[in-house]
């Protein structure tokens, strides 16, 4: 069996077909009469209605769905929320599965886990502002189940840039009084690079609870707020180790800013190799080339792949051509979702690298290779992408369809 990925980037090549609405579900005719019992004052007709949109995959039902997030019935709110998620999710979630490197121990809904699954487990399908505005009214519900799925469906399905009045609604919820609240708000900020939010999360840096601490400090780094780097390092001063060090460090990486050399050098050694990673992308994203001979040594005696890889992202956003070194070990379940989330980064530029791994001995690789060239790749790339059509391996055939289908749909 194909050794594809199922990890925090959706690298799940699973069964795919097309929904033919004349042969899959209800007639078009009954679709209808479906969506106008979303109106139904009847409670159970409701529920029922939305359980059968969400069976049929009935996309054009997103707008008319979202009042129902707001629903007075708990059920029905989360129901909703749920239908939403399933409209763009490239596939089902398992809410019990814990994918992110260091997150909190609670057990997360289905929305969170999407999430956390990465901007490659949604298609890029267009958010009507009746979604966006429900999931964000949501967020103050009364019922926590439902905030919680509320602010994690909107940090997955929604695609920036946020309006002025969709930001101001995140910050303030750095300050609500959940705080699970303030740190997904954190979480999503940060996804989508928010930058207004720099202030609020500077404060929620000192925060009362450690995850919203935690989160606001790899917010901070997800949206490259420079002057953020002196609170960063003191907080990595405090912490020394463990996820609070891990989590400024990953902040101060993020952002990149030539004064941090220093820092990332000296943890570059670090015991702790979650630091160790860190401190290597740091490197690379500072764009100074007095620390190339310095990776160039240290990813040759490295002792953690993770590490190693994090090494030639480094070399490579440096100007080194370490892309074969990083396609290499695409076939791995555990590097699969970093190293993805390093070619997302360095972007259109290195697809053009990635065509001639379409061609590689390895199916995961060339089932992969395709799912990021759908990420990162053009329309240019479709004929080499279209060439595994003919692939031995149905699972290569089915990744190489989802590439196209998400470049078409951008």
């Amino acid at each position: 069996m194909t050794n594809f990925l199922i990890l925090s980037l959706a690298f799940v090549l699973g069964t795919y077909r097309p929904t033919d609405p004349a042969t899959d579900g209800p007639t078009q005719q009954r679709l209808d009469d479906v969506v106008r019992n979303l109106r139904n004052p009847d409670y159970r007709a409701r529920l029922e209605a939305l359980r059968t949109l969400r069976e049929a995959k009935h996309v054009d039902a997103i707008a008319a769905i979202a009042p129902l997030i707001n629903d007075a019935g708990d059920e029905i709110q989360l129901e909703a929320i749920g239908t939403e998620l399933s409209f763009y999710l490239v596939d089902p979630v398992d809410a019990r599965r814990r994918v992110a490197l260091i997150v909190e121990s609670r057990r997360g809904s289905t929305a969170e886990a999407a999430f956390e699954s990465g901007p490659l487990a949604v298609w890029p399908r267009p958010v009507p502002p009746e979604l966006t505005d429900n999931l964000l009214r949501a967020v103050d519900d009364g019922t926590a189940q439902v905030r919680h799925s509320a602010i994690y469906a909107l940090g997955t399905v929604a695609r920036s840039p946020f309006t002025e009045d969709a930001t101001q609604q995140l910050i303030k919820a750095l300050d609500h009084y959940d705080p699970v609240m303030r740190a997904a708000a954190a979480r999503v900020i940060g996804r989508h690079r928010l930058t207004a939010a720099g202030p609020a999360l500077m404060k929620a840096v000192n925060d009362s609870q450690e995850p919203v601490r935690f989160a606001a400090m790899r917010a901070l780094g997800d949206i490259g707020d420079q002057t953020a780097v002196q609170a960063l390092t003191k907080q990595l001063d405090h912490y020394r180790k463990g996820e609070g060090a891990w989590s400024a460090l990953d902040g101060l990486a993020k952002i990149g800013h030539a004064s941090s050399v220093p820092v990332f050098k000296a943890r570059l050694v670090d015991r702790d190799q979650f630091l160790r990673r860190a401190a290597a992308e740091g490197l690379g994203r500072s764009g100074d080339p007095s620390v190339v001979a310095l990776l160039e040594t240290a990813i040759g005696t490295e002792s953690s792949e993770m590490v190693r890889i994090a090494m030639a992202f480094a070399l490579q956003k440096l100007g080194r051509n370490y892309i074969p070194r990083l396609v290499e070990s695409v076939d791995s379940e555990k590097l699969a979702p970093q190293i993805a989330g390093y070619l997302i980064e360095l972007g259109p530029p290195v697809a053009d690298s990635l065509v001639p791994h379409l061609k590689d001995p390895d199916a995961t690789i060339r089932g992969n290779v395709a799912l990021m060239l759908g990420a990162i790749g053009s329309e240019t790339h479709v004929p080499a992408v279209q060439a595994l059509a003919k692939d031995r391996d149905r699972d290569v055939v089915r990744a190489a369809a989802r590439a196209i289908e998400r470049i078409k749909m951008r």
